[in-house]
């Protein structure tokens, strides 16, 4: 494999950078991490936010009150239409809303579809089940609300990236019985499925971008491994696969999440699901949300877009 140029440039860039007492993410207060994530990934999107795309802030359901969500409606966007509900990732404890803005505006730009983010409860203030609660609650009200927010019921998908792709992954698995909120796709984007045996990715690589420090922090930050419900978060162990959503499952070579999202896609398959696997194998992990770094992450998201307005 070859890293991307523009992505080792951006590298040697925030290596040469870092001071070399810099304390690992795990040991710094969880606000001050949260608002250098929020900061980098904004500054790092300047260009390439298509700011065509209406974007208009609302509250929806959460499993314990209303939470913030961000709806994006692309320009010629007829409703009732398609509709992505989309959970950002940072590992359960870092990311929101602006740090996926201009990601968001992307997918719904390209794809046709309105792309309703939600801003779910983080770890460690809220471990597990907060999230997945959340976003079970979220997308259930997207059902019950539809034609509030011009969508059409029967065009509804999920969609996240890393722990975001979790997520989605959950829900669906949730959502698998409910023959009245019946989901049609799953846009699972460098997912964290955490499979019962690590990887080889998990185990031989070490960053860029996701370290195994930063795993281990996110990881035990959540506290689902010995929750009664922990399996919720490990959609990689449900105990079968069988009549969930169609699926595009996206990996990225430089990752320690690449296998697992790579043999989620095949468990997938050998359910008798229909899925497709998408792997880039120059690109790092969180790459869809660096879109001014280099142009093959526009590109990306237009592999993404179409899939969805391929789905939905």
């Amino acid at each position: 494999m070859t890293l991307d140029p523009h992505f080792k440039a951006m590298l040697d860039a925030e290596a040469a950078a870092a001071p070399p007492d810099m304390p690992p993410v795990h040991e710094l207060p969880v606000e001050m991490v949260r608002a250098g994530y929020r900061a980098q990934r904004i500054s790092q999107n300047v260009n390439t936010s298509p700011k065509e795309v209406a974007a208009r802030d609302l509250k929806v359901a959460g499993a314990e009150g209303p939470i913030p969500a961000r709806l994006y409606t692309p320009p010629g966007y007829l409703p009732p239409g398609p509709c992505l509900v989309y959970f950002h990732g940072g590992g359960f404890v870092i990311g929101d809303l602006e740090t996926h803005d201009a990601h968001c505006r992307r997918l719904a730009l390209h794809s046709g579809a309105q792309i309703l983010a939600v801003d779910y409860r983080l770890a460690p203030e809220n471990p597990f089940p907060a999230s997945h609660d959340d976003a079970l609650a979220a997308t259930q009200w997207v059902f019950d609300h539809a034609a509030e927010i011009g969508v059409d019921p029967d065009r509804i998908g999920v969609g996240g990236d890393s722990a975001g792709g979790n997520l989605a992954a959950a829900v669906c698995i949730d959502l698998r019985d409910d023959e009245t909120r019946c989901l049609k796709f799953q846009c699972l984007l460098y997912p964290a499925l955490w499979p019962a045996e690590e990887t080889v990715s998990r185990q031989e690589r070490d960053g860029p971008v996701l370290t195994k420090a930063a795993m281990a922090w996110f990881e035990a930050s959540l506290a689902a491994a010995d929750h009664p419900e922990g399996v919720r978060a490990a959609p990689a162990q449900a105990e079968h696969h069988r009549d969930l959503p169609k699926a595009l499952v996206v990996t990225a070579g430089y990752d320690p999440l690449e296998h697992e999202g790579r043999d989620y896609a095949h468990a997938l398959m050998d359910a008798g699901v229909p899925a497709n696997h998408l792997h880039y194998s120059a690109l790092v992990h969180d790459f869809f949300i660096m879109g001014d770094v280099s142009p093959a992450v526009v590109l990306a998201a237009k592999e993404a877009a179409e899939a969805i307005k391929a789905a939905l």
